[in-house]
């Protein structure tokens, strides 16, 4: 509040404040007790009955909230009992009085709320007192309020979005430091871990959209494939599509595949792969009751004459035919 010519300039907000709830809002003079004798008599009832002392013995309060709810047990009190200058307890008199008063506004006035914050459109976030503050994501662009409430370490932020249908707590947080904001993660539905190296592989052309469609592999290809600076990667995505439509989807997502683990990305690599894999021949494997390995019955004839032994238990020895040959002749 300023002053000009000894006049005191009254707030704007506070003038909004008196105007929405009908009342009007008056001006004390300076250290004039006989002006605002109710507001002083107010603070001092409150040291004398409230604020803990030796002569009302009250113990320090812990928390803001037991702060409120001694002052609530001692209107309840005073308000219950009977008044020294009217004979009567003021609840009564209340009670009385009611009729004569007009009727609180339903919807509060927006400064009860607290200070009016933008929610940005990309993030559910906003900034209070060098602090940041999470909201839920479906008010991104919308405004709230946001204000503080109680003392200490029982201090909470409080946001509020008013609506057509009026005022809603949309957010509760405890006091937040510079650099550490206050989230909630329940107000990131759809949010997902950012990890560094993991990207979401999205088309954004006809082109990519073509390659992305071989399948699984063409991904593998693309993700591997750019880290590793693969050059004109852009060229080999559309050779890849063109193979799909020769030799079939099926087996140049496959060759995708094997590249994309064995880091091949040279440029007929692709090529490459998918030949050796159509040109393969079968491969044999031993069984349990059948091995692939030469028997040990040739190993008989070690150490004899040449032309000795039966045939049945003689290996093939090349040798010894080429001896029975000799003497044939």
């Amino acid at each position: 509040m300023s002053h000009v010519a000894g006049v005191p300039v009254r707030n704007q907000q506070t003038v909004d404040f008196a105007r929405h709830y009908a009342v009007a809002a008056l001006t004390c003079q300076p250290a004039d007790p006989a002006t605002k004798g109710g507001v002083e008599a107010s603070v001092r009832v409150a040291k004398a009955d409230i604020v803990p002392k030796d002569t009302n013995l009250r113990p320090e309060y812990a928390s803001f909230a037991e702060i409120e709810a001694a002052c609530q047990v001692f209107m309840d009190e005073v308000n219950h009992r009977e008044h020294r200058a009217t004979r009567r307890k003021p609840a009564v008199m209340l009670a009385e009085e009611a009729p004569r008063l007009h009727r609180v506004p339903d919807t509060a006035h927006t400064v009860a709320f607290g200070l009016s914050r933008a929610v940005p459109e990309n993030t559910p976030m906003v900034t209070f007192e060098n602090g940041q503050y999470s909201v839920p994501a479906s008010l991104l662009g919308g405004r709230v309020f946001v204000r503080s409430h109680g003392a200490g370490g029982d201090e909470q932020v409080i946001i509020v979005h008013h609506s057509a249908k009026g005022p809603v707590e949309v957010a509760r947080h405890r006091r937040a430091r510079p650099g550490s904001p206050a989230i909630n993660d329940d107000h990131f539905p759809d949010h997902r871990p950012r990890i560094p190296g993991d990207y979401t592989v999205k088309a954004r052309t006809a082109a990519e959209t073509e390659f992305l469609a071989i399948g699984a592999g063409a991904r593998a290809w693309l993700l591997e494939a750019a880290a590793a600076g693969t050059a004109r990667m852009n060229v080999k995505m559309a050779e890849a599509v063109a193979l799909a439509k020769i030799a079939g989807q099926a087996d140049v997502d496959q060759a995708l595949g094997v590249a994309a683990i064995h880091g091949r990305f040279a440029n007929k690599d692709l090529a490459s792969i998918l030949t050796a894999a159509n040109t393969r021949t079968a491969t044999h494997a031993a069984t349990e009751t059948r091995s692939l390995t030469q028997g040990t019955a040739g190993w008989a004839a070690i150490g004899r004459p040449p032309g000795t032994g039966s045939s049945e238990t003689r290996g093939p020895v090349i040798g010894d035919s080429v001896t029975g040959l000799e003497e044939s002749a």
